[in-house]
């Protein structure tokens, strides 16, 4: 009889609990795979993506005066502006009105800072390389600079990666680190894709969940155009940085 009793409760006990163990599974599962990608942050106004230490901005003349210190003091529940990109040239000749004042303060700021040039791809790259290498002196903690390519200006294919390549190259040479190249995913995918994977990619893709829907490694991802900060009074581009503040110190000019 008692055999009996442990045979029945065995038959009962033992599928009561495989099937809890697995309702478990199934609900951390779902847990999981339902876990939220951006966590909203009320005073940068903006969702920002969770897993990601280390976030920035970028900037040019359409954001007017910067406070730089109240860039650099703002904080949202632990997140803090960690760099900020700043657009230094575009074309043959042009220099951003902003460029100067927001280079000098955001340093006097103490926020790591790099600078970008907004490539015209009819116009030669080598040239345009010039322009920016005359505008911007790279100190020790400055982050490489960056070629924003973008639009094709009616250029050919050919003619796109020749003078990206030329201007890249050139900047190298200059600077003696490598460039990062800043594009949308579209234009790296109809333009660039296999003809720069040696170079550092920044790259811009608006509302998507964990990271940006490109197949091949990108170091930053502008995910977010409308945020706001403390010190700039119009909406700013919002990035991440794709790894951990060691890999960012790496990263820095030496």
């Amino acid at each position: 009889m008692a055999k009996r009793k442990k045979s029945i409760f065995r038959s009962i006990f033992i599928p009561v609990i495989l099937l809890a163990g697995i309702a478990a599974a199934v609900y951390y599962i779902n847990a999981y795979l339902s876990r939220p990608a951006f966590v909203r942050y009320p005073a940068f106004g903006i969702d920002l993506p969770v897993n990601y230490p280390i976030h920035g901005i970028d900037v040019s003349r359409y954001q007017h005066n910067i406070d730089w210190k109240a860039v650099k003091a703002m904080e949202d529940k632990n997140i803090k502006i960690g760099f900020a990109f700043i657009k230094a040239t575009e074309g043959l000749g042009r220099v951003d009105i902003g460029f100067r004042k927001n280079w000098f303060n955001a340093k006097k700021a103490l926020m790591p800072r790099g600078a970008y040039h907004f490539f015209i791809s009819s116009k030669s790259g080598k040239a345009q390389a010039e322009n920016f290498i005359e505008t911007v002196n790279l100190d020790k903690g400055d982050l490489p600079p960056v070629l924003d390519i973008e639009s094709t200006n009616g250029a050919s294919v050919t003619d796109i990666q020749q003078r990206a390549k030329d201007w890249l190259q050139v900047i190298e040479k200059h600077y003696k680190v490598k460039p990062i190249i800043y594009t949308n995913i579209d234009f790296y995918s109809n333009f660039l894709d296999g003809h720069f994977d040696d170079y550092p990619l920044w790259v811009a893709h608006y509302y998507v969940k964990d990271k940006p829907r490109i197949d091949r490694n990108w170091i930053m991802w502008q995910h977010n155009e409308k945020g706001r900060v403390n010190g700039i009074d119009s909406f700013v581009d919002f990035n991440v940085f794709n790894g951990d503040s060691a890999a960012f110190k790496k990263l820095l000019t030496k």
